[in-house]
């Protein structure tokens, strides 16, 4: 944690010297720090035949198979197939570290496999068979100076395994089962470009059931024939969110009026009114095993498209007092993405007959 806590203060100072440039000065500035003692890439390119690199797998025990104790009395169903895309978990060494992530770092796969895949793909383990593939993802860094030469590198080595991965899971697991997309974060810069590559306008968007496309902020325009799933039922269409305490402004995230996407995980809707308490079905936090309902009411900001949260002040104090609630995003509505996906596969299946 302490190593964490330092990495993170260097991180900040290195953002707050950078403010003092603008535009390509300041790109030009974070490169050359980020870039001058970084390591070369390192690590095999993934083999996905291999099951071990797949964080989650129908083949082996992972912690997307994970079950709180609140639901162990449940039936299953694994009819449809959830392709996960997990977000950054390579953040540490920002200076000194490699652009992209080696799959065979056991240190990092655990914290993949204790957060992400347990706290977010386990939302789809009572409706699906969960595949997430471990890849070289780009480092946070990437995110930082995201129009330079290195960066733009490090998300395309790091798609190219996702690419990879899905052609794989195609070849050899699908046999014409439905398919939910589902991400968070850089996962989701991902699954954008997926979605464009493999479905957008394709025969395979009629296997599409839903893309939830959570944690990254992308522009509805990305696609020609994908639409935004404006009700709990709509299939072969794609969701998203971004997470922020109710009034939060962060301008980073800013895409043109109108066409950002933002549905509200409580009524799966664009509609920007408040959706009540009353429709939060549970959260899950660090506790796996505890649930936490009725504690969000949300709403989608009118101009940035960003999704505003209310969350009692007790909790307020669980989660920190950030305004930022991007890790997060899925925990915060765990319990309504799990029954939105059993009600998504059922119209998916009512439409096909």
């Amino acid at each position: 944690m302490k190593r964490f806590s330092n990495t993170i203060l260097k991180f900040l100072l290195i953002l707050i010297i950078g403010e003092m440039f603008s535009g390509c000065s300041r790109e030009r500035f974070l490169e050359k720090r980020f870039t001058k003692n970084a390591k070369e890439n390192a690590g095999p390119i993934p083999d996905y035949s291999q099951v071990s690199n797949w964080a989650a797998s129908p083949y082996k025990h992972n912690t997307s198979d994970s079950i709180p104790a609140f639901l162990s009395g449940e039936k299953r169903d694994t009819s449809v197939d959830v392709f996960f895309i997990h977000p950054t978990s390579y953040k540490l060494d920002i200076k000194e570290a490699s652009w992209n992530a080696d799959v065979s770092d056991s240190e990092l796969n655990a914290q993949t496999d204790s957060r992400s895949i347990l706290f977010q793909a386990s939302a789809f383990n009572q409706s699906c068979r969960i595949f997430a593939p471990r890849y070289r993802q780009a480092h946070l860094k990437a995110f930082i100076i995201k129009n330079s030469k290195p960066a733009k590198e490090a998300l395309d080595l790091a798609y190219s395994d996702i690419k990879r991965a899905f052609k794989y899971y195609m070849d050899h697991e699908n046999h014409g089962r439905p398919i939910i997309i589902a991400s968070h974060s850089q996962g989701s810069h991902h699954a954008v470009r997926l979605l464009q590559e493999f479905f957008d306008g394709t025969p395979l968007q009629k296997q599409l059931v839903c893309a939830y496309v959570v944690g990254w902020p992308f522009d509805i325009r990305s696609f020609k024939f994908l639409h935004v799933g404006n009700s709990p039922d709509a299939v072969g269409c794609v969701v998203g969110w971004c997470t922020f305490q109710d009034g939060e402004e962060p301008r980073f995230l800013r895409i043109d009026s109108g066409t950002a996407v933002c549905v509200n995980p409580l009524s799966w809707t664009t509609v920007t009114d408040e959706a009540s308490s009353d429709l939060h079905l549970g959260a899950v936090f660090h506790d796996f095993n505890m649930i936490y309902l009725h504690i969000v009411s949300a709403r989608i900001d009118p101009e940035d498209h960003i999704l505003w949260v209310s969350i009692p002040e007790q909790m307020n104090e669980k989660l920190s007092s950030t305004r930022n609630l991007h890790v997060i995003d899925y925990n915060l509505f765990w319990m309504n993405i799990r029954e939105n996906v059993k009600t998504r596969i059922k119209a998916y299946f009512k439409n096909r007959k």
